[in-house]
C-alpha cells in the first residue's frame, strides 16, 4: 500500500512539473505575441501625442507625430523644452534640425529609432539574451495596457519593462531598470491619440536657407582594429565623422543586441587635450576609456559596466 502511495505521489509530482513547464512556455509565447504586436504597431499605426523622457535627473518633454500610408512612414519628433530640436524621418532618412535654426544633419538609411519604436522588427531575436514575461494590467495616458518584461539572461544588459496598449499593442511606456532595481531611464506618454493620421502638411521639411550636412553612414570606416562586443551585440553602424571640438575625424562604431545599444569612439590621443581614462558616467550613460596604441578608445552606453569594460579592453590592432 505504501509503495502505491509513493508511486502516485511521484507521478503527481512529474505531472505537476510538466504542467508548470507547459504553463511557462505558454506565458513566454503570450509575451512574444505582445512584443510582435508592439513592433508592428509602432511602424503601422497612425498616432500623435506628447511623452516625457526621464533619464537620470534630467526630464525632457517631446511631441511625436507618426503617419503611415502607401508611400511609407513619416515621423516628426520635437523637443518642447530647452533648446529647440526637431527630427523628421521620411522612411529611413532622418533630418535633424539643429538648435541654431540654420543647420540640418541628414542621416540616410539611419538606424535611429524614436520611442515608441524601440523593438526590432523580429522581437523573437531578443529571446536568446532576454527572458520575456507577462506582467499585470495597468493604465497609461488613460488607456488600458498590458505590461511585458524583458529580463536579461546575463550581466551584459539591463531589464526592459514595456506597457503596451491593449487595443493596438503600441508601447505607451518603457522603463530600463539596472541590476540593482534602479530605474535608469523611462519614456511615458502623458497624452496620445491612436488611429487618426496626422495631416501630411505637419511633416513639411523646411530646408530653405539652411545648411544640410549629410552624415556618411552608408560608407563603412576603414577598420584596422579587432573588437569583441558582448554576446549578442552585433556591429550595426560604423563611420568616420567630424565631431564638434575634435581636430581630427573620429571613428564611431555602434553595437546592438536589438534593444540595448553600445557605442565606441576611436581617436588619436590629443597631447594638448584632456584625455578621459577609466570608468565614469554622464547622467545615465556609462563611460569607459583607455589608451591603445596612441589612440583613445571610449566605450559608452546605457548598459552595465561589465559590458563597457570588457568591450573596451578587447580592442587591439589587427
Amino acid at each position: 500500500m505504501r509503495a502505491g502511495v509513493v508511486w502516485r505521489q511521484d507521478w503527481l509530482a512529474v505531472g505537476f512539473a510538466a504542467l508548470m513547464l507547459l504553463s511557462g512556455a505558454a506565458r513566454a509565447d503570450a509575451a512574444l505575441d505582445w512584443l510582435n504586436r508592439a513592433a508592428a504597431a509602432a511602424k503601422q499605426q497612425n498616432y500623435s501625442g506628447v511623452y516625457v523622457y526621464h533619464h537620470g535627473e534630467h526630464v525632457e518633454v517631446l511631441r511625436v507625430l507618426h503617419r503611415t500610408d502607401a508611400t511609407g512612414e513619416l515621423e516628426k519628433v520635437e523637443v518642447l523644452d530647452g533648446a529647440p530640436r526637431k527630427f523628421l524621418r521620411v522612411n529611413n532618412d532622418v533630418y535633424c534640425h539643429l538648435p541654431d535654426g540654420k543647420s540640418v544633419r541628414l542621416e540616410r538609411n539611419a538606424l535611429r529609432r524614436f520611442f515608441p519604436a524601440l523593438l526590432p522588427a523580429q522581437p523573437a531575436s531578443l529571446l536568446e539574451y532576454y527572458e520575456a514575461k507577462l506582467g499585470g494590467a495597468e493604465r497609461v495616458a488613460g488607456r488600458p495596457c498590458q505590461v511585458v518584461m524583458l529580463e536579461p539572461r546575463d550581466g551584459y544588459r539591463y531589464s526592459y519593462n514595456l506597457w503596451l496598449d491593449k487595443k493596438t499593442g503600441l508601447p505607451l511606456k518603457s522603463r530600463v531598470v539596472n541590476d540593482s532595481g534602479v530605474v535608469v531611464s523611462m519614456f511615458v506618454f502623458s497624452e496620445i491619440q491612436i488611429g487618426k493620421a496626422p495631416d501630411v502638411g505637419l511633416f513639411r521639411n523646411d530646408l530653405a536657407g539652411k545648411r544640410v550636412q549629410q552624415a556618411s553612414l552608408d560608407k563603412p570606416a576603414e577598420m584596422s582594429w579587432d573588437i569583441t562586443p558582448p554576446p549578442g551585440f552585433e556591429r550595426v553602424q560604423e563611420a568616420v565623422r567630424a565631431l564638434p571640438g575634435k581636430q581630427a575625424p573620429v571613428t564611431h562604431l555602434v553595437f546592438s543586441d536589438g534593444l540595448s545599444v553600445l557605442s565606441m569612439f576611436l581617436e588619436r590621443v590629443d597631447p594638448q587635450g584632456q584625455n578621459l581614462r577609466g570608468l565614469s558616467a554622464e547622467g545615465v550613460i556609462g563611460i569607459y576609456a583607455r589608451e591603445v596604441d596612441g589612440h583613445t578608445v571610449t566605450t559608452l552606453g546605457e548598459v552595465p559596466n561589465m559590458a563597457l569594460i570588457e568591450t573596451g579592453n578587447s580592442v587591439k590592432r589587427k
